[in-house]
């Protein structure tokens, strides 16, 4: 019943030609920080299971592209659910991620962005073309931002996830 309550409420959009991107931005799990000195550690066990879980959080999401900074952290939080979907991830550089050719690449499809403290909300603000979210507190690994784009109308919403 759920299901087609969805399609009811979404055959509208579908019908009338109207493009819906939607982008999912989370930040990585934890990272192991015994080491101040090493600028690219890998996931604790903690922010491993974390990584595990958010395969279930999007269990019904089927993302088109998958997107990882090219560090240990990142990649590993993305690994588990792209491992069980058969996707790969492409690597971006954060400072040169939310411009006319990503937008373009991504138009109508289904987004994942793993990302830092500082890159994800940054770039959610720049999705939204609005400063809407601040930086994550190094102890916040939890969040999760949806910001949907449907033709010109962006809309956003920040989940807490355990």
């Amino acid at each position: 019943m759920k299901k087609l309550l969805l399609v009811l409420l979404f055959a509208p959009l579908i019908s009338y030609g109207q493009e819906i991107t939607t982008y999912y931005l989370i930040r990585h799990a934890e990272k192991n920080i015994t080491d101040l000195t090493n600028k690219n550690p890998h996931l604790t066990e903690e922010g491993r299971q974390r990584a595990t879980r958010w395969t279930s959080v999007f269990k019904n999401i089927e993302f088109d592209i998958v997107y990882s900074t090219n560090l240990h952290r990142t990649l590993e939080t993305a690994r588990p659910l792209v491992l069980e979907r058969g996707l790969s991830i492409r690597n971006y550089n954060p400072d040169q991620l939310y411009n006319d050719a990503f937008k373009k690449l991504n138009a109508g499809k289904s987004v994942l962005v793993v990302g830092h403290s500082n890159t994800t909300p940054l770039l959610a603000n720049k999705i939204l073309g609005k400063e809407s979210y601040s930086e994550i507190d190094e102890s916040v690994h939890n969040n999760l931002y949806i910001i949907q784009i449907i033709n010109e109308n962006v809309t956003s919403q920040l989940l807490s996830i355990e």
